[in-house]
């Protein structure tokens, strides 16, 4: 793996997650990857609707899956991505921590989510933001158009506490913006921008792969990535690291048939 952004470019990068709660590497994974985990997911959410589908808690017909830390999911290639972690790296430390491995996932009959933010405040108490704790690289495995469910995130809302952030977007100060990407396109943002997702209108689900990093210290127990032994050997010093704090476990077959990242909304 290498780098084929200069360092100024990784730091115009991380400049506009600190300004405006994201940013978009362009054509940045394998489009054949992709397509080899989207052909592995399908089964998964077929599996998960059969098994929780009447749980709804993402909203109607959108299903959030944990994606299971093996061939084609467990790929260094993308949660080791170096232009990835060099900006990671400049936005919750060099100590950082990979969290989580999931998908969300919207279907025909999806609906608009109310706007929220993926984690709380660390300090409410004090009504002021901390610089990025948590953050998540998103990446399609389809295209999103504005038909299939585009996500949409308010600019700069990442900065000010959500009841602000509510009362710019009622002004008019700010947008909620539909973010349209191909396979291949990465999504880095702080987990803090408002945002929701949007209605899939097309027979076709429309799934989104999210890999979290966060400070080392930050702990959500809900949010966390179940290695088996046999990975974990397979793993690069570097890897071992991003993982540290995750369990590792004897077999996936005994993992927890239900999804434990239920409350999802702040």
């Amino acid at each position: 793996m290498t780098e084929r952004y200069s360092q100024q470019q990784i730091q115009a990068f991380t400049q506009a997650v600190l300004e405006d709660g994201f940013c978009i590497l362009r054509n940045h994974f394998s489009p054949d990857t992709l397509q080899t985990w989207q052909e592995a997911f399908t089964p998964l959410l077929t599996e998960h609707i059969d098994r929780e589908g009447n749980l709804k808690n993402r909203g109607t017909s959108r299903y959030y899956v944990t994606l299971p830390f093996m061939a084609p999911f467990a790929d260094p290639a993308i949660y080791e991505d170096d232009d990835v972690l060099a900006i990671v790296a400049r936005l919750v430390g060099e100590d950082a921590v990979m969290c989580q491995l999931a998908t969300d996932t919207p279907l025909l009959g999806s609906e608009y989510q109310a706007i929220h933010r993926d984690a709380p405040p660390l300090f409410p108490e004090i009504e002021q933001e901390t610089p990025p704790f948590q953050l998540a690289v998103n990446f399609p495995l389809v295209d999103v158009t504005p038909e299939n469910g585009p996500f949409e995130v308010a600019r700069r809302t990442h900065r000010v506490t959500k009841e602000e952030g509510l009362r710019l977007l009622e002004a008019g100060v700010v947008q909620l913006e539909p973010i349209t990407l191909k396979m291949g396109d990465v999504m880095i943002r702080d987990v803090r921008g408002l945002h929701r997702g949007t209605p899939n209108y097309t027979d076709t689900p429309r799934p989104m792969a999210v890999i979290g990093y966060s400070r080392r210290w930050l702990l959500r127990p809900e949010v966390s990535i179940q290695i088996p032994r046999e990975e974990w050997h397979k793993l690069s010093d570097r890897a071992r690291h991003l993982l540290r704090f995750n369990p590792v476990v004897a077999s996936l077959e005994d993992r927890s048939a239900a999804e434990v990242y239920q409350a999802y909304a702040y």
